[in-house]
């Protein structure tokens, strides 16, 4: 598939770092979707839903982009693959017992709307697991994403009142924070390993051979997903990189 900066894609070693954020996710909560059916809304690569499908009774993945329908169908037979919008998911109501979205509705323009359709296709009991940058942190003092291809950043607050919304109780709200040793890599690239890849792409420069193997050395064990707390420096929730909410459907 091609690379668009927007699709986390494994196996690209400048990509690595995003991918395994990414990746953390599904492995910490992959358990939620255990002999279960499963939706992914909005699955890009498949990676995380061919994951999934690992433990899950069934999983059907969901993309609007057509090239990424045809990739996971031809990459990934145990994925139900559907092409749809995700404002009008194409299931019955009751469909599904969990609905996966990882890092896809802040490109989303209606986000109450998409919630609403997670709602009505879960089951009585039904878990949705969501996963977007934290704004404070990913766009800090702005009002409008620094992600041009985002619509809408949310914080943990304004995740919960969306999904209060919609008619799901929380359950939790989870924070993606650097670990000790991607603290230790920070130090090593002035401060904030993020921005030393930022700083490369926008200045189309070559990697250093520095940050490069930092980069491809990062794994899942590098980040920490866990509750934000107030008496822990660094770990109250609006210090995470990401949000993670497990909501369910009453």
């Amino acid at each position: 598939m091609a690379l668009t900066g927007e699709r986390t894609v494994p196996g690209v070693a400048e990509e690595n770092y995003w991918f395994r954020r990414h990746e953390v996710v599904y492995r910490k909560l992959v358990e939620r979707c255990r002999d279960r059916d499963v939706l992914e809304a909005g699955c890009g690569e498949g990676y995380g839903a061919d994951l999934i499908a690992d433990v899950a009774r069934s999983v059907v993945g969901l993309d609007y982009d057509e090239s990424a329908v045809a990739h996971v169908r031809a990459r990934y037979p145990r994925v139900d693959m559907r092409h749809g919008n995700l404002a009008e998911l194409p299931l019955a109501d009751g469909a599904v017992d969990v609905v996966v979205n990882f890092q896809v509705i802040e490109h989303l323009w209606d986000q109450g709307q998409f919630a609403a359709e997670c709602a009505r296709v879960l089951r009585p009991g039904g878990v949705l697991l969501m996963s977007t940058p934290n704004r404070i942190t990913f766009s800090p003092g702005r009002d409008t994403p620094v992600n041009p291809f985002h619509t809408r950043e949310l914080n943990a607050a304004e995740l919960t009142e969306l999904l209060e919304t919609a008619g799901f109780a929380m359950e939790s709200m989870l924070g993606v924070y650097h670990g000790a040793r991607l603290a230790e890599i920070d130090a090593r690239h002035g401060g904030s390993v993020i921005d030393a890849q930022i700083e490369r792409a926008l200045a189309d420069a070559p990697w250093s051979a520095d940050l490069l193997a930092d980069i491809e050395s990062v794994t899942i064990d590098d980040f920490d997903l866990v509750p934000g707390s107030a008496d822990v420096p660094g770990r109250h929730i609006d210090d995470s990189l990401d949000l993670v909410a497990i909501a369910v459907r009453p």
